[in-house]
């Protein structure tokens, strides 16, 4: 307990809420010059005002997702280093994973505060951080080469130069194939802990996940099928996170009955 208060101390939020306040300000300063130029080019203020409030709404939910996140990883993280992953830069199922990962890796056996040390914290979080930077190197270097590229006009001449790759949707293909490969390692990691013989199914581990996993994945159908039935649009900005809060409930039930 002595570790998770230093890492809850006043050093600590000062730190990470310096590190959340300057982007939060650079977000209002954004934000300001977007809706002056709106006004400057002639868009409604009322429409404006609109987008605005739809899109504060929009955010409610997904940011419970969020908070969810930090309440489960402030337990052997502490508070304010999950605070500031999940609120600048990170994503809820990449912390969450990678921390899992690398608590393993240092030999603590998962993420709990009984086997934390100062050594695996700082290991944990600089693995963290390692692992999600690459996107903002990247853009730096070449991110207005590769957009132009991807949104640049299909070449409908037969005769296509010889070694000109065509890339536009390539990035939406990848983002596809890399969670398909991400959730079905994990499935196949649960799945891998039946053993059958015969004729009947063991688990040498907990069921737990697999449960969860088919509930979330038929939350998500049931959101994707509502909003293309009843052209419900606006379940895009809360179908994740509705999946994930119903996924939580569920492991919980399940937690209870298991």
């Amino acid at each position: 307990m002595e570790l998770l208060g230093r890492l809850n101390s006043p050093v600590m939020y000062l730190i990470c809420g310096g590190i959340i306040a300057f982007v939060a300000v650079i977000c209002v300063i954004f934000a300001v010059r977007a809706y002056k130029a709106g006004k400057a080019i002639g868009i409604d203020e009322s429409k404006m005002k609109r987008v605005i409030t739809a899109s504060a709404t929009f955010a409610v939910l997904p940011s419970i997702g969020i908070l969810l996140g930090v309440i489960a990883l402030s337990g052997s993280l502490g508070t304010p280093w999950p605070w500031l992953r999940l609120s600048v830069i990170g994503a809820l199922h990449y912390e969450t994973q990678v921390a899992e990962a690398a608590a393993e890796a240092v030999g603590i056996g998962g993420l709990s505060i009984a086997g934390m040390t100062p050594e695996a914290f700082v290991t944990i979080a600089l693995l963290m951080s390692i692992g999600i930077m690459w996107g903002m190197v990247f853009v730096t270097v070449n991110g207005k080469a590769y957009s132009n590229k991807l949104t640049a006009p299909k070449n409908t001449d037969k005769k296509k130069k010889k070694g000109k790759i065509d890339l536009s949707g390539f990035g939406d293909t990848a983002m596809t194939a890399m969670f398909i490969g991400l959730v079905s390692a994990y499935i196949a990691s649960y799945a891998a802990s039946i053993i059958s013989g015969n004729g009947s199914f063991t688990f040498t581990g907990s069921p737990l996940p697999l449960a969860v996993a088919v509930v979330s994945s038929a939350a998500m159908w049931v959101f994707i099928r509502i909003r293309e039935t009843k052209g419900a649009e606006w379940l895009d900005s809360f179908s994740v996170a509705g999946s994930m809060l119903i996924a939580m409930i569920s492991a919980i039930f399940f937690g209870k009955i298991m």
